[in-house]
């Protein structure tokens, strides 16, 4: 019949070839087996017989006395070689087992014997070691057969790479058993944006729901951007979920509160029926991301204009002349108020008014300034013939003493009551009422000078009274 791995175990074989066969020499162990070949010739068969009936466990073959010597590996744990007499006693013993007919026929069988049962040893291992196991990578499962002794082994065998985001269960290293299910998962990245806010991170998961499911995101009433059966290749996804959330919202004294899964605040606004008109806004941007829980008021707005006419202040312009007195001052030009037409907005916010802001404006009438010129003239100190009256009793009577004093119908003016003609025929300026006592007085006394006392018919005689 045919051998074992590869040797032929066939009785076909001539018996007097005995040395030709594969002989088993120093244990029947695999690491320690050593073979020989032999050649010497012999005329009677030796018929084929059970190892067990032949040949006992314990006997060592020994070859004929006159067969060359065998060489042997050299051993793999040294050790220290026979005396010369151990030898001697050695070869007597060889050559008595060979002259005996029976040990002859043992000499022969034993070998083949040992060769069966290395072979069937063997075999015995190879089963015992082999395991068949399940491996299922990314959702493609096999069952295959391994010598390996843990995942990782296993693993390398089968040319898996796995990296840090990658799932391995049982974790690598795990020893192996026969019957054993070994699984790997692919990481694959996501750019997940999760209400408004950006994130990368990695899911062993093929599909969007088992994404969700692993990242822990309530998926009921949400808004996803691709379907939850979405396959997730090993390239990644895009994802963009808003969740449902609970908004609040005031306006028009109301308050209304709705679950929402939209994007923006204007988006929920409309969902809740509510309507922004003109400049109407909101308490937040309407373009921003509405919160959980968040209250948004609507601010109804108003915006008006308004037009008003104010006033612009003329200017003064003052030069000095040397013909008038000092102090005295003659207006050349009367000054005159412009007019500016301004424009202003005007918001009403919940029915609440707001400062009012210019918005334009324009010159409607431009101001006139006055001119004004001022005397530098040294005053005299005096009048000649009026220097001795009695002035300030005049102007008790005719004033009060008052030099700003004007009498009901605006005609005269000052200390002295002056009508504006009299007093600039005098070399006044302006109104008599505007000028200092000291100069109402000097044209008092010139005005005497001239006329006397007349023209203070009621007063006139407290000049010297």
């Amino acid at each position: 019949m045919n051998g074992v791995n590869g040797l032929s175990t066939s009785q076909d074989r001539r018996p007097d070839a005995f040395h030709e066969q594969l002989t088993l020499a120093g244990g029947g162990g695999a690491g320690g087996a050593a073979w020989a070949a032999g050649s010497a010739p012999y005329a009677a068969p030796v018929p084929y017989a059970p190892v067990a009936a032949a040949h006992a466990p314990t006997m060592v073959d020994t070859p004929f006395a006159d067969a060359p010597p065998t060489e042997l590996p050299p051993p793999t744990v040294p050790r220290q070689g026979p005396t010369r007499a151990e030898a001697r006693r050695a070869a007597r013993r060889r050559r008595s087992l060979v002259a005996d007919p029976e040990n002859l026929k043992l000499s022969r069988l034993v070998p083949r014997a040992l060769v069966v049962a290395f072979l069937a040893g063997g075999t015995t291992a190879f089963v015992a070691h082999d395991k068949a196991v399940r491996l299922d990578v990314d959702g493609a499962p096999r069952t295959l057969h391994t010598f390996a002794d843990d995942v990782t082994e296993l693993l390398e065998e089968e040319g898996v790479t796995v990296g840090a985001h990658d799932r391995v269960s049982p974790a690598p290293g795990t020893g192996l058993d026969h019957g054993d299910e070994v699984v790997v998962r692919y990481g694959r990245p996501v750019t997940l944006t999760l209400d408004g806010v950006r994130h990368r991170v990695w899911t062993t998961a093929d599909t969007v729901a088992g994404a969700l499911r692993e990242f822990g995101i309530r998926a009921e009433g949400a808004h996803l951007s691709a379907a939850r059966s979405t396959r997730i290749a090993r390239t990644g996804l895009t994802l963009t979920v808003r969740t449902e959330r609970a908004v609040t919202f005031m306006a028009d004294g109301q308050e209304r509160t709705l679950r929402t899964n939209a994007a923006t605040v204007r988006e929920a606004l409309a969902e809740a029926g509510i309507t922004l008109h003109g400049e109407d806004t909101t308490s937040v941007a309407p373009a921003s991301f509405p919160r959980d829980g968040q209250t948004i008021s609507v601010m109804r707005i108003t915006d008006t204009r308004e037009v008003r006419e104010e006033t612009v202040p003329y200017a003064v312009e003052r030069s000095e002349d040397p013909a008038l007195f000092r102090g005295t001052e003659v207006v050349e030009r009367a000054g005159r108020n412009g007019v500016r037409r301004v424009t202003y907005t005007v918001r009403t916010v919940n029915g609440v008014r707001q400062q009012p802001r210019r918005a334009a404006e324009e010159l409607v009438h431009r101001p006139v300034s006055r001119v004004v010129r001022t005397g530098t003239r040294q005053r005299p100190d005096s009048v000649a013939g009026a220097d001795g009256l009695n002035w300030s009793a005049l102007a008790a009577c005719e004033s009060g003493g008052r030099a700003d004093a004007v009498d009901p119908s605006g005609t005269y003016g000052g200390l002295y009551q002056f009508d504006t003609q009299t007093w600039q025929s005098l070399g006044g300026s302006g109104r008599p009422q505007d000028a200092p006592a000291a100069e109402q007085t000097y044209r008092a006394k010139k005005l005497y000078a001239q006329r006397g006392a007349s023209p203070w018919p009621h007063c006139g005689r407290r000049l010297t009274g």
